[in-house]
């Protein structure tokens, strides 16, 4: 079994829109997977490169274009397309997410793998596990390593991600949330955006100072939402 000390963690800021993409991997065999690939591509090869890391797979929280590539607006993102255009490697998203994740990025269905809640990942020794948490969008996950989470849009340092777009569900949320706050209070949580001053916090300073995890029955959530 893999040690603390052999979790590679990599947070990197990338985009107009302060995303947070991630590297998780095994210092010991310099595997690595890539969480939410957008923006830059050839800056987060570099970035793997000059590391020496070996890319084995990519991880989509979400099938938003500033998280996997697309276009939104006036605006296109390259995102999985793009990095499977450089290297050939599996792309895990969510079973309720798999079909959006095909039709924002334009990848084929083979080059996706679907996941379920609970499911975990091998990347070297190190194991990622996935979790299913819909509220933003209804494949939304999040991946639990160790005592690390990196949330997506789920859950911001000071924040959740919106629950008025397509495909959002307020009460999910609430429910997501809740499931995110039995986590232990030492779990580092790691957020899709840069919308604080820092970058982590643990979950015991979050469930503390945001307000969106100090709710906790669905009417009071109801009326902060406006629902």
């Amino acid at each position: 079994m893999a040690d603390l000390d052999q979790l590679i963690v990599e947070q990197i800021q990338i985009g107009p829109m302060q995303n947070f993409a991630y590297l998780i991997g095994d210092k010991a065999t310099r595997e690595v997977v890539v969480v939410d690939p957008a923006w830059d591509i050839d800056g987060l090869f570099n970035f793997i490169d000059e590391r020496e890391y070996q890319l084995t797979g990519a991880l989509v929280t979400h099938y938003h274009p500033d998280h996997c590539g697309g276009s939104f607006g006036h605006n296109v993102v390259e995102g999985v397309a793009a990095l499977l255009e450089r290297q050939s490697v599996p792309i895990y998203a969510n079973e309720h997410e798999v079909a959006g994740v095909q039709k924002v990025t334009g990848v084929s269905a083979t080059d996706l793998k679907s996941v379920s809640s609970g499911d975990k990942l091998a990347v070297g020794d190190i194991a990622v596990e996935f979790l299913h948490t819909p509220g933003h969008t209804p494949g939304s996950q999040c991946f639990r390593v160790k005592h690390t989470l990196i949330s997506g849009d789920t859950l911001f340092i000071d924040g959740c991600g919106r629950v008025d777009l397509p495909g959002s569900n307020s009460e999910d949320m609430f429910r997501s949330l809740q499931k995110l706050a039995e986590l232990p209070d030492e779990t580092i949580l790691l957020p899709g955006h840069n919308y604080s001053a820092r970058g982590h916090a643990t979950m015991a300073e979050t469930k503390k100072t945001n307000a969106y995890m100090r709710i906790n029955n669905l009417d009071s959530w109801k009326m902060m939402m406006g629902g």
